[in-house]
Parts: C-alpha cells; structure tokens; sequence
C-alpha cells in the first residue's frame, strides 16, 4: 500500500498541560496538510480536541520530583510497556515524544530500535543537570525539537541531531498586553496596584508554595494596603488546596481566585510572583516583572543540587543568560525575602523598564511560528512530503 492509500499515522505523547498545549498546536499543524492524519498516544484535553485519540489519561504521567515519582514508578513502567507494545505493534508513521523524558525517551530508545522514525518535542533541562542523559537521548531519538536556541547549540555541541524551531507561546502572545483591558475582563479595578500570585499549576507545588505565598501577600499588603492580589489555580484540586491555606493563615487579604486564567492574570498584574516553570515564559512574553520561587521536597533537592551544572534555574535567565529576574529556592523562599522583591518591582520603575526592554527581545527571538517549523520537521523524517495527499 503506497502512502497515497492511507492516512499518515502519528504515535504522541505528552505527559502534562504545557506539553498538551505544543502537542496540539503541532497536531492542528500537520493537520493544515494532511487533514486525514491519524494521531494516538497518551493526550491532554487540548489533543485530544486537535484530534487525538488518548489510550491512557495524560495525568498518570504529570508526577513531580526524583522522590515523588517512586511512588507512582511500577504504575509507570507498565504503562510504558503497554505503549510500546502498541506502537511496536501499530507501527506508526513516526512517533512523537512531548517533553515527559523519564517517561518517552526509555520509550523512543525501543521504539527507535524497532526500526520506527522518533522524533522528541521540547528538549529535557539536560543542559543543566544530568548532562550525561546526553548519550542517552542520543540513542533514543533521530531528532530534538528545541523550544530555545540554547539548547540546540548544546546539542550540536555533544553531536546530537537538533532543530531550534521557536516557541508556540511566543506566536500566540502579542507584544503588548492590554493592562487595563485583562482588568476589566476580569472585573478588576485598573487604578489599584495588583500582584499576581501563581504557585503553580501541579497539586504538590502549590502546598509548598502557597502557604508563603500568602504569607508574603500579608506581608506586602501591611507595607502597602492599596494593594490587590489575584491568585489563578490551575485545577480545582489547585484552588481547593490555596483555599485550605487561606483558611488556615486566617488572614483577609483583598484577593481574588480564579479558575484557570493565569495568562489574564498576569496581563492584569503590575508585578508577579511565580513558581518555577512555564509561567515564568508567559510572564515575560507578557512582559511583567517578576520574581520566581523554587522549592521541592529537602530530600530531591539534597540529590538534585549536586547534579545541577547551570547558573539559573528560571527560564528568563536561562534565556538573557544572566540574572535578569530574582530567583529564591528552597529555604530563601521566606516571606520576607518575596515581599521585599515584590514591593521593589513595584517601586523601582528604572529597573522595571529594564526588565521589560531584555523581555521585548527574547520575545522577538523565540517567534519563529514554532508549530509549523516543528511540522516541517515532523513530516521530513517521517518521509511525507507536500505530494503527498494523505489519503
């Protein structure tokens, strides 16, 4: 059967919402081409709307942290052999891994030997830590597809096939967000002074973070009580949790909850405060002043800190490849420490123009219209080229 008979047939999966998001860009992509394309793996709700069949929910894999995954890890490893069994046996077109590297490049080595075309989306933080994974995904992919241009030097470097093709995030976001327009969306009051509080989009990262989150709200707002504060949760288990804080810390703070809508909030806000992650990219192609926070649990951070061989751990840094954003991690992440940070973001225009200047231009250097470069990529190593018609 030549490939004119059938449809192009894609194995992905990706393990969690940031990767469900470039997933589906990617797939609506290949799709503008070959409306006929048929996709199945492990998806996220947006996937999964793009077109994609799920054999398993995406949640089984969003777990957090070198100690936190134990306990979840045989429920992971047969998950594994039950996708590559599948894929072995279904013997896509190519496959496609979505960030989640513990989790698919164990998967892309079999499947590769398998003699099936692998292709990993979004580049594990090898560049950081556990530089020696290099050799492993090496063997477990023909190509990297790089979010930032940093990675793929690095990878040509160690002699790893790899393609910078941008971020979908900074195709979708405009260079400048409406302040006052996200206000009123949000029914907010655009003369008051507003801090964004996001303690991040996974259950276990906002227990740890929001009880000093709040804290440093209560902290700022004694120092400046004009302020506002506004808190976007990512689940409802999310908002529950931040909630439970709330009631705990027994403290009337003028803060709004909402479901979801971290990109509004942060337009909305005049300064953000943020857990490490892909929050902190929003941010700055947002072009809001922030502060990040970083804390797992003491005994992944006693493994993880000896194996970290970069600077920064922010992805604003990353990027300016200098300390443009205040990082805090672990025991610095102190009341006292994020409102002095916060109300200085405020207060400092000198320094906010600054930021904001370096943010217009990685923003500039990241729009590449990812999601189609990415297709591109896609579609050359699975041999599919524009002749060909899908069906």
């Amino acid at each position: 059967m030549s490939r004119a008979d059938r449809p192009l047939r894609v194995g992905i999966i990706a393990g969690e919402a940031s990767g469900d998001t470039i997933a589906a860009d990617l797939i609506e992509s290949i799709r503008e081409r070959f409306p006929d394309a048929k996709f199945e793996g492990i998806a996220g709700p947006k996937m999964q709307a793009a077109g994609c069949v799920s054999l398993q929910p995406m949640e089984r894999l969003s777990v957090m942290g070198l100690v936190e995954v134990l306990a979840h890890l045989p429920g992971l490893l047969a998950l594994r052999r039950q996708m590559r069994r599948h894929f072995i046996n279904a013997r896509p077109d190519i496959f496609i891994g979505v960030d989640a590297p513990d989790f698919n490049l164990a998967l892309e080595r079999k499947l590769k030997q398998a003699g099936i075309p692998v292709l990993h989306y979004v580049s594990p933080s090898v560049w950081a830590w556990r530089q020696y994974r290099v050799r492993k995904i090496a063997a477990s992919t023909d190509c990297v597809l790089t979010l930032f241009p940093f990675e793929a030097r690095f990878y040509h470097d160690h002699d790893v096939q790899a393609h910078f093709v941008g971020h979908p995030l900074a195709d979708r976001i405009t260079e400048n967000a409406d302040r006052d327009a996200a206000r009123h969306h949000l029914g907010l009051d655009t003369a008051r002074p507003l801090l964004a509080l996001l303690p991040g989009s996974r259950l276990n990262e906002v227990r740890r973070l929001a009880p000093v989150f709040v804290e440093a709200a209560a902290w700022c707002h004694a120092r400046r009580p004009d302020l506002h504060f506004i808190v976007p949760l990512a689940t409802p288990a999310c908002r529950a949790a931040f909630e439970q804080v709330l009631g705990d810390a027994g403290t009337d703070l003028p803060l709004t909850l909402l479901d979801g809508q971290g990109l509004e909030a942060m337009a909305a806000a005049d300064a953000v405060l943020t857990a490490s992650g892909t929050a902190t990219l929003e941010c700055l192609l947002l072009q809001r002043p922030m502060a990040v926070a970083y804390r797992i649990s003491p005994m992944t951070y006693r493994l993880a800190r000896h194996l970290v061989s970069t600077k920064h751990f922010s992805l604003p840094n990353l990027l300016a490849d200098t300390p443009l954003v205040r990082e805090f991690i672990q025991d610095d992440v102190t009341a006292g420490n994020l409102g002095t940070e916060m109300l200085d973001l405020l207060d400092n225009a000198e320094r906010r123009a600054a930021m904001q200047t370096q943010f217009r231009q990685i923003h500039a250097t990241l729009r590449r219209n990812a999601s189609q470069v990415a297709a591109n990529a896609v579609l050359q190593l699975a041999g599919w080229t524009e002749t060909d018609d899908g069906r």
